[in-house]
């Protein structure tokens, strides 16, 4: 429509005007939603919004270097963890656990669900290193044991959507804690990713169709890690600087039991009190990566 030659009439100079501020004005709202838009569809809905810090969390710890002793560490560390979850009024739950022998865990993943959850502990993924003697040791000498921990986040919105014939899916009888019904009934739940491998299991809940939404919300949250850690590596040279890599295969962390001392090695620092800290007094350490 050209306005123009109405503008130059007096008699419908001021509906032209009023009409052209009109189309302007829509112009604008409709240039400002397909900006959003096209800004959302850049970061992705897993990354936009409120889901950047998703309160609900996969907390895995897993055995490493040192036999028995790391997976004694390991269940430590899930103590560790889990206190301090509580303390800060969050919910915990355990999705699996297998546990070794003599005591400890040879791995074990809990469902953690809480405000700044994830914002809070998302730099404890890595290698956590122990110092100590053992009370099996007769010679006093001290022992270096590790187990790793992973932090992962269970987003509203994930950015992948699993094929089901990419999927293997096992049933089988949880066993373990939780009562007569779980030994009965298979309700535990294996998911196998078969082109990348990933393996998942969930006994926490009382029936197949739960555990398995569970295990396809961790299976997720691993494919999105694995993506992240590829992404990451194509960069390393520019990360090197950076805090808060949070890759499972970088040693982050060693508690000294003998000198009392637990140091951070990516911030240099250390911290006294080990028992304490032990017990789940280990917000000052967070702080630190607020």
């Amino acid at each position: 429509m050209d306005l123009e030659k109405y503008k130059k009439n007096p008699k419908t100079k001021y509906l032209a005007e009023s009409l052209e501020r009109l189309i302007k004005e829509e112009v604008d709202v409709l240039t400002q939603e397909t900006l959003i838009k096209q800004m959302d569809e850049i970061l992705g809905d897993g990354v936009a919004g409120d889901d950047e810090f998703p309160n609900e969390i996969v907390l895995e710890v897993r055995a490493g270097v040192g036999g028995e002793e790391a997976a004694l560490f390991a269940e430590e560390l899930a103590t560790m963890y889990r206190k301090y979850a509580d303390s800060r009024g969050w919910t915990v739950s355990i999705v699996d656990e297998s546990e070794s022998p003599l005591g400890g865990y040879k791995e074990a993943s809990f469902e953690i669900r809480g405000q700044n959850v994830y914002k809070e502990l998302r730099f404890e993924t890595g290698i956590h290193r122990i110092q100590r003697v053992p009370k099996t040791e007769k010679m006093g000498r001290v022992h270096t044991s590790t187990a790793s921990v992973a932090i992962l986040p269970i987003r509203k919105k994930t950015k992948f959507e699993i094929n089901p014939t990419d999927l293997e899916v096992e049933f089988s009888r949880s066993g373990g804690k939780g009562g007569q019904n779980v030994n009965k009934v298979e309700t535990a739940v294996r998911l196998t990713h078969k082109p990348t491998g990933l393996v998942v299991r969930s006994t926490s809940e009382r029936s197949q169709s739960a555990n398995k939404e569970i295990a396809l919300a961790i299976l997720s949250a691993k494919l999105e890690e694995k993506q992240r850690a590829e992404e990451d590596a194509k960069y390393s040279a520019d990360r090197k600087e950076q805090i808060g890599v949070a890759d499972r295969s970088e040693k982050i962390r060693t508690y000294n039991i003998l000198q009392d001392r637990i140091t951070d090695h990516r911030l240099n620092k250390n911290w006294h009190g080990i028992e304490n800290i032990m017990k789940g007094d280990i917000g000052k350490i967070i702080a630190e990566f607020a």
